[in-house]
């Protein structure tokens, strides 16, 4: 099933179970999905790699908003941001762990023979294509970093 279809079928049931954070936030989903879908220059379809692109940039805002809210003393607006990050989360692949992450990044250095910081970026490209979804950016970019200092 798509995700688009998979979301519209968790909002009833949502609907049902009277989960009202879990409703808001699958509706923003829902929301999101269909301005992708009709924007300009789109052709009315919404791939799942898209809509991935869109759930992992939900989360992204979520997480930087909660950072946002406890730095200004705001947890109850923190806690909220945290709960629809949760629910977004469930729809995103599972994140890898740092040991899966260093042995990904090993294994493209060595496909790629990079020995220096100066050629991070042939490593960047594919890291961040083989890896999409699978690891933030900023992880990726920091251990990339690491590995080759």
């Amino acid at each position: 099933m798509a995700l688009f279809e998979q979301i519209s079928e968790d909002i009833k049931k949502a609907m049902l179970a009277k989960e009202k954070v879990r409703l808001e936030t699958l509706r923003g989903i829902k929301k999101e999905f269909l301005e992708a879908k009709t924007s300009k220059g789109s052709d009315g379809e919404l791939t799942d790699d898209a809509a991935l692109k869109i759930l992992q940039k939900m989360a992204k805002q979520r997480k930087e908003s909660a950072q946002i809210f406890n730095e200004q003393n705001r947890p109850e607006l923190a806690e909220n941001e945290l709960a629809e990050m949760a629910v977004i989360e469930e729809y995103l692949p599972k994140q890898m762990s740092d040991e899966e992450l260093t042995a990904a990044i090993k294994a493209i250095i060595t496909e790629t023979g990079v020995t220096s910081i100066k050629e991070m970026g042939k490593v960047m490209g594919i890291a961040s294509k083989k890896l999409a979804g699978k690891a933030e950016g900023r992880a990726i970019s920091d251990k990339v970093k690491s590995l080759l200092a």
